[in-house]
């Protein structure tokens, strides 16, 4: 699964639209669904922030491993 599809599936799992996710790393809602949409990569510190923010490790959430194990404190 691509890191995109990831992000995208883990704002609906936990019913979220994109201006709260935004809001939640410190973007602006367009810039964000520009990530979703794959037009923009995201960068290092959002993955991590949003890692964070939905308390799954980065392995799971760049698609590397399909386990959502807690975000290492």
């Amino acid at each position: 699964m691509l890191y995109v599809e990831r992000v995208r599936e883990l704002r609906n799992d936990h019913d979220l639209n994109q201006t709260q996710v935004a809001k939640a790393i410190h973007v602006a809602q367009t810039t964000y669904s520009d990530y979703e949409k794959g037009k923009v990569r995201i960068p290092v510190e959002c993955l991590i922030q949003l890692a964070k923010f939905y308390n799954v490790d980065m392995n799971y959430i760049t698609g590397v491993s399909d386990i959502p194990r807690p975000f290492p404190v």
